[in-house]
């Protein structure tokens, strides 16, 4: 059952804390060693993930998408926490036992441990990794499989969704063969480029959503589509906190999924002639126009939107 989060004290906490997440996460990213405890306190922020998702899904996709699309300042520990939620969504969705749900999301906060400094230095080059990086990139699910080994997981499905996460899948492959953490690893790998195709970088603007689901989609034609397909319709072709322009040339960015996967609550943020809209206007598109046109990347919107104001309408829209 949904908690309702009724007042704009409970909003502020709420947002606070998921805030809070990512900066504990971030410390024990980038300083496992000096962890106490790692595999505890991983546990614990997966715990705090599911009860933060409880009280409010949407305005959790809202914040993790806003940390995804608008800045590439540590990309790594959003980009953990951005795929431990979505692989959260569709162990619910896949009806996963508790123990693979466990291993599939603690594997999404830590698969790519063995390289947190590198991810985030990588978004902000413009050059092509050299060669001792991409030799990094290679080996890191080898290696992070290792370090999380030596810092005290013992769980061999969780370490062999790491060391298998970035495996490809080969042409004359039968998913319906695959072994447990196979399976869970192809989920995470689903995951994890979707997640990163709509993250920005120095030298490119993340994709829009819909790019991103059309390309995971497009990749396979079985078992992945079975993924993809559930992954974009908990999400939503166009996911809380994401930008997109509307048929009547306003600009919008989606407040909540509004009970269909095309058809979101949004909040009109931007005129028709490019002024911003204040305060920002509930918009329910289900209710006709107008409608969505397309997603727009989160480069596009120039405009400071007033999150905090935007959330507050969005609780209109439920």
């Amino acid at each position: 059952m949904k908690l309702i989060v009724n007042t704009d004290d409970d909003y502020e906490s709420l947002l606070g804390q998921w805030s809070d997440l990512e900066s504990g996460l971030a410390m024990a990213l980038h300083h496992p060693d000096c962890a106490q405890e790692f595999v505890h306190r991983i546990a614990q922020y997966d715990r705090w993930m599911r009860e933060l998702l409880l009280l409010d899904t949407d305005i959790g996709l809202y914040q993790l998408f806003q940390l995804a699309i608008n800045s590439p300042a540590g990309y790594s520990t959003s980009h953990a926490l951005v795929s431990a939620v979505l692989c959260q969504m569709i162990a619910d969705a896949f009806s996963l036992s508790v123990q693979e749900r466990d291993a599939l999301v603690q594997a999404a906060f830590t698969m790519n441990i063995a390289m947190t400094g590198l991810q985030d230095q990588l978004t902000k080059q413009n050059t092509r990794p050299s060669p001792e990086q991409q030799s990094t990139i290679n080996t890191h699910a080898t290696e992070g499989t290792l370090i999380l080994h030596r810092l005290g997981v013992t769980d061999p499905l969780w370490l062999e969704i790491v060391q298998l996460h970035h495996r490809k899948t080969a042409a004359d492959e039968k998913p319906d063969t695959w072994s447990v953490a196979r399976r869970l690893a192809y989920i995470l790998s689903v995951v994890d480029r979707y997640a990163a195709m709509i993250s920005p970088r120095q030298s490119r603007e993340g994709r829009s959503t819909i790019e991103s689901a059309r390309h995971i989609m497009q990749d396979d034609a079985t078992h992945q589509q079975t993924v993809a397909q559930t992954l974009v319709r908990l999400v939503g072709l166009y996911p809380p906190g994401t930008f997109v322009q509307l048929d009547s040339g306003e600009v919008a960015v989606v407040v909540n999924r509004g009970g269909a996967a095309d058809l979101p609550n949004v909040a009109i943020v931007i005129g028709t002639q490019g002024s911003p809209v204040k305060p920002p206007r509930l918009h329910r598109t289900r209710s006709g126009k107008p409608l969505i046109k397309v997603a727009l990347v989160a480069a596009a919107i120039q405009e400071r939107i007033d999150h905090h104001l935007v959330l507050q309408l969005g609780r209109e829209g439920t």
